[in-house]
C-alpha cells in the first residue's frame, strides 16, 4: 500500500477540524461538524457548519471552509477532513461533494468522530459520475 502525500499533514488537518466542530452554530440538528481542508501549497483552512432558523439558508462546514478557501486565493485542494461527534465517520453531504468536485475529484476525503474512527475515500468514490465543468462544453 502506497502512503498518501497528506500522510504528515494528518495530525493538524484532524486537529484544525475538532477546533473549529467547537465552533459550529448548530442549534436545531445539534450535530456539529468542522472540516479542515489541505490546499496544494499545505495552508489548512476551516469552516465549520452555520445552521439557520430557515434551514435551506444554513452553510455545511466544508463549503465554509471551501469558501474561506477560495476568498484567500487557494484553487487547489489535497484533502479534506471533516470531523463530527458521531459515532461512526461522516463523509459530506451531497451539495458538499458536488461544492468540492468543481476543485477535483482526486482530493482526499477523511473524516473522523471524537472517540477517533476514521474512514477515507477519495471525492470520486463518493461522488461516481459527477456533474462537471466538462459537461457544460460538451454541447
Amino acid at each position: 500500500m502506497t502512503r498518501s502525500p497528506i500522510e504528515p499533514y494528518l495530525p493538524a488537518l484532524r486537529a484544525r477540524a475538532a477546533e473549529v466542530m467547537q465552533q459550529a452554530h448548530a442549534p436545531y440538528s445539534h450535530f456539529k461538524v468542522g472540516a479542515a481542508l489541505l490546499a496544494a501549497d499545505g495552508a489548512i483552512i476551516g469552516g465549520c457548519n452555520v445552521e439557520n432558523a430557515s434551514y435551506p439558508a444554513g452553510t455545511c462546514a466544508e463549503r465554509c471552509a471551501l469558501g474561506t478557501a477560495v476568498a484567500s486565493g487557494h484553487r487547489r485542494f489535497q484533502a479534506v477532513v471533516v470531523c463530527t461527534e458521531a459515532s461512526v465517520p461522516t463523509p459530506p453531504c451531497g451539495i458538499c461533494r458536488q461544492a468540492l468536485a468543481e476543485f477535483g475529484l482526486d482530493l482526499e476525503v477523511v473524516s473522523v468522530t471524537a472517540n477517533g474512527q476514521e474512514a477515507r475515500w477519495t471525492l470520486a468514490e463518493l461522488l461516481p459520475h459527477a456533474f462537471t465543468s466538462s459537461q457544460l462544453h460538451s454541447r
